[in-house]
């Protein structure tokens, strides 16, 4: 008998107050030296809709990743954050989060998107890459308190 791949039943929604402590977890875990508090994923939900996007990826009704994005009042957006659960990383779930993302930028009538990321991070610089955004510069030591530089990358949208 012919193995039947598995179908991928992640889907994309709105992040909600009660995904909070799933994302911090994930969070932590991703990010150890510099990982997003409570008070800042608070401070981000305060913000009005017309300027941040926030989903989150869900396998059955299982948190397997998340997204956000910063609508500024000119031609940039801004990738705020994406992560993903390590036991899911290559299956999709990160292409799929910044193409909503990238999607919602153009559709807000956004020139550029915009983001930083972590200079040691080789699996999501290649992500981006992969999905057309350029390395145009170094924010040194911007992620804190770790000091680890930022690669400044820019996906001008058609």
């Amino acid at each position: 008998m012919k193995a039947v791949p598995k179908q991928n039943a992640v889907r994309l929604r709105p992040m909600r107050r009660g995904d909070r402590p799933a994302i911090l977890a994930l969070e932590r875990e991703l990010f150890p030296d510099d990982a997003w508090t409570a008070e800042m994923f608070a401070s981000e939900f305060a913000q009005s809709a017309s300027s941040r996007l926030y989903l989150v990826a869900e396998e059955g009704h299982t948190v397997i990743g998340y997204a956000g994005m910063m609508f500024t009042g000119g031609p940039q957006a801004d990738v705020l954050t994406l992560g993903v659960d390590p036991a899911h990383w290559g299956q999709g779930t990160g292409t799929a989060l910044l193409g909503a993302l990238v999607d919602e930028a153009g559709r807000r009538g956004h020139t550029e998107v915009m983001l930083e990321v972590r200079q040691d991070n080789p699996r999501a610089r290649g992500l981006y890459l992969r999905h057309g955004f350029e390395e145009i510069g170094i924010r040194r030591g911007y992620y804190q308190p770790s000091g680890v530089d930022a690669v400044v990358m820019r996906k001008v949208l058609t």
